[in-house]
């Protein structure tokens, strides 16, 4: 899929594949393609933006991700040296540096560019889908548009939802006759001079955190979950509500390092969760000014500036920080209870809330083949002609990512 827009008049350089759609991999593929490269974009779900499409609020800011999102988005839109596939992964990488050769497979999306976005299918559409996108909270149709704002802004059909031909009601009502339920995967190759890896990250499978209530009560949620209950276009309209009942949360515990820093889970830092908890806890107070909100943390930790905004945060009365490292969420007639020892006063604490919010940890979205990586999936060094952006390499915020983007792009144009 070519985007259309004003070419830049910069001598063209070899083509770079960047592997991944989030706010890495746009950044990359924007830089590569301003520095006069020819950029094609793969990316495995039906959106660009990655998990900074999920998101309601950046810290220390507090603004919405969406307005730095679009910018880029638009930058893509508008470059005609950037070519976009989503729905699409590297089967394999051969040759070297200056000279990959690499396969590429495509699923079938089901609805063409000429989508107008009207939404008509999905409407008529009989068979119901849970959101990924939403983490389960909420439920779509098979026929679905990921967010308001998607781009590419036409629809998607989850093939393991469809019934495809067997059903076919949304094909008539489309007015752009958009839809072939018949479409099949697709594979064909590139030639590429250099590959950045911008894969992204994703948040530690909370299933396994059995302990900490998670799967056992539905007002055990974790700190993605939250972003999505805050977003103005997320299931419950940006209104923090238990969703076991709805109700609107009157006490809130944050469990920090959930799965974290822990030889069973994962053993390492990911070093922001402090501070989204602190960004999270300062909307919801923001939007349940009464609730009472308990933060349990084994160390607090941000790094430079990003101090002072969690320092800002601890001084909120409604908000109690606690030492400790919790042992286990039960249930008490449907509420959470917290179970942990605070350390500063030597005794233990069972704390009974509303909605409990686990911090669970960033791993690697995926690994490449390509590049050797450490034990826990991130990339541990890179080679000549391939290199890696971003959490790919290891956990980072938005900032850091973007930065580190751009490193990625600067060592690509010097192959070949």
């Amino acid at each position: 899929m070519s985007n259309v827009g004003i070419q830049t008049s910069a001598i063209p350089r070899r083509r770079i594949l960047v592997v991944g759609g989030g706010v890495a991999g746009i950044s990359a593929a924007v830089e590569a393609a301003e520095a006069g490269s020819e950029v094609v974009l793969v990316e495995r779900e039906p959106y660009l933006g990655g998990r900074v499409a999920q998101m309601y609020q950046y810290f220390p800011k507090l603004c919405p991700p969406v307005c730095g999102l679009e910018i880029n988005l638009r930058r893509i839109r508008t470059n005609l040296r950037i070519t976009v596939h989503t729905q699409a992964t590297v089967a394999r990488v051969t040759g070297g540096p200056g000279n990959y050769r690499v396969g590429i497979r495509q699923a079938p999306r089901f609805v063409a560019e000429r989508c107008s976005a009207c939404g008509k299918c999905a409407e008529v559409c009989p068979v119901e889908r849970v959101s990924d996108f939403d983490f389960g909270l909420r439920k779509t149709r098979a026929a679905y548009l990921a967010y308001p704002g998607a781009w590419p802004t036409r629809y998607a059909i989850d093939p393991q939802s469809c019934e495809g031909l067997a059903c076919g009601k949304c094909v008539e009502p489309c007015p752009t006759k958009a839809i072939d339920l018949s479409a099949q995967p697709r594979t064909f190759e590139l030639d590429v001079a250099a590959v950045i890896w911008a894969t992204g990250w994703s948040p530690y499978d909370p299933a396994l955190l059995t302990d900490l209530g998670f799967g056992a009560s539905k007002d055990v949620i974790t700190n993605m979950m939250m972003e999505r209950l805050a977003s103005p276009h997320g299931p419950t309209a940006g209104r923090v509500l238990c969703p076991s009942d709805g109700r609107a949360p009157a006490s809130v515990a944050f469990v920090q390092c959930a799965g974290s820093r822990d030889d069973a889970h994962l053993g390492y830092c990911s070093g922001l969760c402090c501070l989204a908890s602190a960004k999270q806890a300062r909307y919801l107070r923001a939007q349940h000014p009464d609730a009472e909100i308990y933060v349990f943390y084994i160390d607090r930790r941000a790094a430079g500036r990003q101090e002072i905004f969690l320092a800002e945060t601890e001084r909120d009365p409604k908000l109690h920080f606690i030492p400790g490292k919790v042992a286990r969420v039960s249930a008490d007639g449907g509420a959470p209870v917290v179970e942990v020892e605070d350390t500063a006063k030597g005794s233990k604490l069972k704390q009974k809330v509303d909605l409990v919010v686990l911090a669970s940890g960033m791993v690697p979205a995926s690994q490449s083949a390509s590049l050797a990586a450490d034990k826990y999936g991130f990339v541990l060094s890179e080679q000549a002609g391939q290199f890696a952006a971003g959490c790919a390499r290891g956990p980072m915020d938005v900032a850091t990512a973007v930065r580190d983007a751009t490193s990625a792009v600067l060592r690509a144009l010097e192959v070949g």
